[in-house]
């Protein structure tokens, strides 16, 4: 089967997305590129994902044609081959409709640095894009204009998007902005939030190149 290990883990983490209820029901959808290959593997239109086999999974190239696979992909699959064509470091985006990142969306408000887990972004701030009907080619264009130089953006009225150098990596920050955009959201309930300041996110973002595991030597120390 033609990219058998991506479809695995598309499969693996839409499941997790949807226990986690970064998602409800069949939406959001995930991908991984094989910039090897040239080749995307994509979740599927409208499936539930602990429903999704491997063969569900789409196979297709950067515009768009399916390569492998007997299932139509997701509606939103122009957002995914957008963010890779523009984004040369990306080898995965995962799109939600989260509660709290969504909330935001809807208010058109961008997710501050209320905290520090928002640095996993490369950046201090999330842009939130206008609003635009989904699976549209201009949907996929907004998105990456206005997510800029970071590695996510909100939709207005919609969701977040959020990619990565690996399915990992890309998942774990749509978990970090959907628990800072609930802090902001909760934060808000009670006060004014404190948004850190330039330097205090730059020296997060600084901490965050060296953050988790390394390939460290035996004795070595790196990170925190």
């Amino acid at each position: 089967m033609l990219m058998q290990e991506e479809r695995e883990l598309v499969v693996e983490y839409g499941k997790k997305m949807s226990a986690a209820r970064l998602s409800t029901g069949t939406s959001g959808n995930i991908s991984i590129y094989n910039a090897e290959k040239g080749l995307v593997a994509l979740s599927p239109s409208g499936m539930d994902y602990f429903s999704t086999t491997p063969e569900d999974v789409v196979i297709l190239d950067l515009d768009g044609k399916v390569v492998d696979g007997k299932r139509k992909p997701s509606s939103e699959w122009a957002l995914h081959t957008t963010f890779y064509k523009h984004k040369p470091h990306a080898r995965a985006v995962v799109h939600t409709h989260s509660v709290y990142c969504t909330t935001l969306a809807v208010l058109g408000e961008p997710i501050r640095a209320v905290h520090y887990a928002i640095a996993g972004a490369g950046t201090d701030e999330i842009p939130c894009a206008p609003y635009c009907t989904f699976g549209t080619g201009l949907l996929a264009e907004r998105a990456v204009r206005y997510c800029g130089r970071g590695n996510a953006v909100l939709l207005g009225n919609h969701g977040v998007v959020c990619c990565g150098e690996s399915l990992e990596k890309a998942y774990a920050l749509a978990g970090d902005l959907e628990f800072t955009a609930r802090l902001q959201y909760q934060a808000r309930c009670i006060g004014t939030p404190r948004v850190l300041t330039e330097d205090e996110m730059a020296a997060a973002l600084e901490r965050f190149q060296t953050y988790g595991q390394t390939t460290s030597k035996p004795g070595e120390l790196k990170g925190y």
